[in-house]
């Protein structure tokens, strides 16, 4: 048993009798603010004083806990979450001067030690709200949204890295076929399979991406979206960040948006029909991953799957 293995086998025993919801991942280890304080103690102790509160979230790969009142610790749930430290590090601060929102910014990486046996960064806090709880005018922040997409699209993307290996933003849809059939399958009567299976052969008949690749965020969701006062203010989690096809980043317009701001979206940014047809098979596709993954662990993902799939078997 390897060191991360001993470390999960451990984070399952100290949840027995708690009231935390199961587990997510089979691989995940869990932090908590006592962990997060004796690791700033041992690598930053010029923050080891500073307040820690935990971060309630509805994403999937970090657990969050606000230091201070000016950063955010994110300490990983699984190995594969690791990957985006350094990328985030490299990349964002590269982008941020280029987009018309703010963006976070890494300011410190935390090692592996005998207590976590991955690394873990420090970041800038950002207020705002996640779109998934905030208000805002849905034609509008559709707008802001496209106007952000396309901004990423048209920064330079020289030396990007190729798609996440774990999440593959950015690849050829066709790529996802085996485990888009595999997800649909194992909804069997909780979903609609044969509109599901109907609307994925349509998706897949799109011509592949065959211009330049662009950055893509691989992740624009509404847990991902910061609102101030009802306006676009920020887009987090940039684990997905790659250089690749660029209709996953339109996943966003079945996940958030009714018909008419989807239109509204599509206008301002311009997509072509090959492209647009892609990014509903994308749709699709993360839909059904994400239902079949989540549906027992985590409700919220599985609620927002549902919406999704359903906006995109509507129309």
């Amino acid at each position: 048993m390897n060191r991360s293995e001993t470390f999960a086998q451990i984070s399952r025993c100290r949840r027995i009798g708690s009231t935390m919801a199961q587990k997510m991942h089979d691989d995940q280890i869990d932090s908590d603010a006592a962990l997060v304080r004796s690791l700033l103690g041992a690598q930053f102790p010029q923050w080891s004083n500073l307040s820690i509160e935990e971060v309630r979230s509805t994403g999937t790969d970090n657990a969050l806990f606000r230091l201070g009142g000016e950063m955010v610790i994110r300490m990983p749930l699984r190995p594969s979450a690791t990957a985006s430290i350094e990328k985030e590090r490299l990349w964002l601060p590269q982008m941020a001067h280029q987009l018309p929102v703010e963006i976070p910014v890494q300011i410190a990486r935390g090692d592996p030690t005998e207590e976590f046996p991955w690394p873990w960064s420090v970041v800038r806090w950002i207020d705002g709200e996640v779109a998934a709880t905030a208000t805002f005018s849905d034609r509008q922040s559709a707008i802001d949204i496209a106007r952000f997409v396309a901004a990423l699209h048209s920064i330079d993307p020289t030396g990007g890295p190729e798609p996440d290996a774990d999440s593959g933003r950015g690849v050829p849809l066709g790529n996802r076929s085996q485990t888009t059939r595999w997800a649909i399958d194992a909804l069997g009567t909780a979903i609609d399979i044969e509109a599901a299976l109907t609307r994925w052969e349509e998706a897949l008949e799109a011509p592949v991406w065959d211009k330049p690749a662009v950055w893509v965020h691989g992740d624009v969701a509404s847990g991902n979206i910061l609102f101030r006062d009802g306006h676009l203010a920020a887009v987090i989690d940039w684990g997905c960040l790659g250089v690749g096809d660029p209709a996953c980043d339109l996943i966003v317009a079945w996940e958030m948006f009714d018909a008419d701001s989807r239109d509204a979206f599509r206008s301002e940014l311009g997509v072509d029909g090959d492209t647009w047809e892609r990014g509903r098979g994308w749709a699709l596709s993360t839909a059904v991953a994400e239902l079949s993954y989540y549906r027992d662990t985590n409700q919220f993902m599985a609620d927002r799957a549902r919406r999704q799939l359903a906006a995109v078997l509507g129309g």
